[in-house]
């Protein structure tokens, strides 16, 4: 894949004629261990982890379009769904109007991430938000987007993805690279309606589109490591696991969290610790509840949007656990044999833990495409309004993320894994000469599925409706408790 995103400068500050602050890129120092074990422990970690970036050649998503499937979730809820429309309004002008609130809020939020989020890479002191009153529109959404440590070249445009179940007939289009500075998907199906400042638009399509929007390159080149000038003073280190020069692969920590893994992992691969989804999920929180507070109710909606991706992205095992369905032992075997000079397991293991990552999501998302144009597969769709355990977890918190979804997730992978493989065809999750990822567009799991034995169907479609259940209950906890959190 071509690297995107290697400019230097970037392009917003080399049109604002803005400098980067000059900070010596942070480093990750990584302690020796000279025992014999702890080399193989930290070697079968990092086979675990090559399991995982295998598929990072390519966007790193837990659902596939998020938008899609949360169209499904809040079409029934009532905060939502009939929440009045709202005015659009640019980024720019948000900023402007609350640029003293947001110094004090963005303050407030590394204070807070820097007590309770273990192994949280500071904030470099250059990249505060500073209330600036005298600079342009350029200079402030710049110092915002660094302050927040995302691109600078995010696109952050006005726009919505349609439903898929009304079209954009007669709508104003914009294209891929309006919205997204990452290469459009030989197969993409998503397309997107341009809005203009003024107009007005119902929350649903803001909150929908926007749960989809940090797979547009928000988190891409963040590291030290990282082929950006950014990458260089945003204070993340190298990238913790992973290829560099891959730039969807630079994505993955922001959108993994693993949080719940067996300690012996930890003590080889303290690596594994540095992810962040917990960071991104409470500054989007936060900036939505400041937006509900100060009366811009378009940037609430779109900043509960960003913030529902990364919920929704920890509601998937694979996204929450290294190696969904393997214990530790037997990862630990499988590397002994490859460090003894027997690799073939080593790299059947991280071609089967891809193929599984890639065949439940496509098999999710063509599910949630037929049934949104009328197809027969409704029961699946349906399992993401259903609303019946919203109330069975714990409320929403700055940790939920972390202690609830995430640990669901965890615990689920076992179950979700032997699912995966006595269900989808054998050539897809089973066969380590088969790569899922570079045949996806030519598979159709429904019609292979519909040739199979209908209880292998059942079995599935139960794994992932159970799966879909959590995604909507928890996106909704989590918009019930940023609309408490900004007085509605």
């Amino acid at each position: 894949m071509k690297n995107l995103n290697c400019l230097s400068p970037s392009p917003v500050a080399r049109q604002q004629g803005i400098s980067y602050p000059h900070l010596a890129p942070t480093q990750t120092a990584t302690k020796k261990r000279n025992k014999p074990f702890a080399a193989l422990l930290l070697a079968a970690a990092g086979v675990i982890v090559g399991g995982l970036t295998a598929t990072f050649s390519g966007p790193v998503h837990a659902w596939g379009n998020h938008a899609l499937a949360a169209y499904r979730v809040f079409e029934n809820m009532p905060e939502v769904a009939k929440a009045a429309p709202v005015a659009v309004e640019p980024l720019e002008a948000f900023l402007k109007a609350q640029e003293a609130a947001l110094e004090k809020l963005l303050a407030e939020q590394e204070t807070w991430l820097l007590a309770n989020v273990p192994n949280y890479p500071p904030r470099p002191a250059a990249l505060a938000f500073a209330a600036n009153p005298a600079r342009d529109d350029g200079a402030r959404r710049l110092a915002f987007l660094s302050a927040l440590r995302v691109a600078p070249n995010s696109k952050f445009a006005l726009y919505y993805e349609p439903d898929a179940k009304t079209g954009m007939v007669g709508l104003p289009a914009l294209q891929h690279s309006d919205v997204n500075t990452l290469p459009a998907p030989k197969d993409a199906k998503d397309r997107y309606v341009a809005l203009k400042a003024g107009d007005t638009i119902e929350p649903l399509k803001v909150v929908a589109s926007a749960a989809y929007e940090p797979d547009f390159g928000l988190d891409i080149n963040l590291f030290a490591d990282s082929p950006s000038d950014w990458g260089k003073v945003y204070g993340f280190g190298n990238l913790p696991f992973g290829n560099p020069k891959l730039s969807f692969s630079t994505q993955a920590p922001f959108h993994m969290g693993f949080y719940h893994e067996d300690k012996i992992l930890y003590l080889a691969a303290g690596f594994l610790k540095r992810t962040l989804p917990l960071m991104r999920v409470n500054q989007y929180a936060g900036l939505a509840a400041l937006a509900h507070k100060t009366g811009h109710p378009y940037w609430a909606w779109r900043f509960t949007g960003l913030a529902l991706h990364y919920v929704q992205d920890l509601s998937q095992p694979y996204h929450a656990s290294v190696s969904p369905g393997s214990s530790t032992l037997a990862l630990l075997g499988t590397n002994a044999m490859a460090m003894a000079g027997f690799p073939k397991m080593k790299d059947d293991t991280v071609t089967l833990l891809s193929n599984r990552h890639l065949a439940l999501e496509r098999y999710q998302s063509q599910v949630l495409q037929q049934a949104a144009t009328g197809g027969p597969d409704q029961a699946l769709a349906k399992s993401l309004g259903q609303m019946t355990a919203d109330a069975s977890y714990p409320a929403w918190g700055p940790l939920y993320v972390r202690d609830v979804v995430a640990k669901e997730s965890y615990d689920y992978g076992p179950k979700l894994a032997k699912a995966i493989i006595d269900s989808f065809p054998a050539k897809y999750v089973n066969d380590p000469a088969f790569d899922f990822g570079a045949n996806e567009s030519g598979v159709d799991l429904i019609a292979d599925l519909a040739k199979a034995d209908p209880v292998k169907r059942s079995t599935l479609d139960a794994a992932a409706a159970e799966l879909l259940t959590r995604f909507g209950a928890h996106s909704r906890n989590a918009v019930r408790g940023i609309l408490k959190a900004g007085g509605k």
